[in-house]
């Protein structure tokens, strides 16, 4: 099977989007442009009950084909890093069963498989989750009722990035905060396969405004577009220049 790219957002926010179009229709589109959206909903320490923006979490990553969790912020670092995992899993998974039902017929799935051959079937699923290429684009809510997460928020990313370089495959991280000043998002970090410089980044992020977590997801989504047209120019650059004799 071709090892290819997973593409994924990892949405991190602690309330209900208020502002511009439906998130969960935004996680469809991504879901089928082949980008999977997880969403960690984060939780003061002392809060006693999950207030009402965060039901929507489940809903936007069920519409993306992603993960979702509801955390505490002491447990983030933990969190992200099994969503990050789990949603690689559950891509593969959904992969190899459509190699399955081209070849074994419309309806078979890997649970359907003898136990000798979905154990074989789960062996690969694991060593393309260790060597496909990886690109996570993490898209962190900063409106006010963030401010006090955001220390935690980068420590758990620092870690993510620490504990996927483990692997074989090649990471690429962005980071995007929301609302921007003059868009729904703003950058942070352009690609890079460490995060090794975010606590020079993240100390700038101001945290206040409004959560546009639509609009927010589909100028995301268009970053992964972005990347692509960037990197067949460059290609093509490369190619012309061979052609010429450069």
């Amino acid at each position: 099977m071709k090892k290819g790219t997973l593409k994924q957002v990892l949405l991190i926010t602690d309330g209900c989007s208020n502002q511009g179009e439906d998130p969960s229709a935004v996680a469809t589109l991504a879901h089928q442009q082949g980008i999977t959206i997880n969403v960690i909903g984060v939780l003061e320490n002392d809060q006693s009950e999950q207030p009402e923006g965060l039901e929507e979490v489940e809903e936007i990553a069920l519409s993306g084909g992603g993960v979702s969790q509801i955390v505490y912020a002491k447990s983030l670092s933990q969190t992200v890093q099994m969503v990050t995992r789990q949603a690689m899993t559950q891509t593969l998974q959904g992969v190899v069963n459509q190699e399955l039902q081209s070849i074994l017929g419309a309806e078979k799935h890997v649970e359907e498989l003898p136990p000798d051959q979905r154990g074989e079937v789960m062996e690969v699923v694991e060593d393309l989750g260790e060597t496909c290429d990886l690109e996570v684009l993490v898209l962190v809510d900063t409106s006010a009722s963030m401010h006090n997460k955001l220390p935690t928020v980068q420590d758990s990313l620092y870690d993510l990035s620490l504990s996927l370089n483990a692997r074989m495959g090649n990471n690429k991280f962005s980071i995007y905060s929301f609302p921007g000043k003059r868009k729904p998002i703003e950058r942070i970090m352009d690609w890079t396969p460490q995060l090794d410089s975010i606590s020079s980044v993240f100390p700038k992020l101001t945290s206040g405004g409004i959560t546009p977590t639509g609009p927010a997801l589909r100028e995301a989504i268009q970053q992964f577009q972005k990347k692509k047209n960037l990197r067949s120019l460059l290609s093509r650059d490369e190619s012309s220049r061979e052609e010429s004799g450069y």
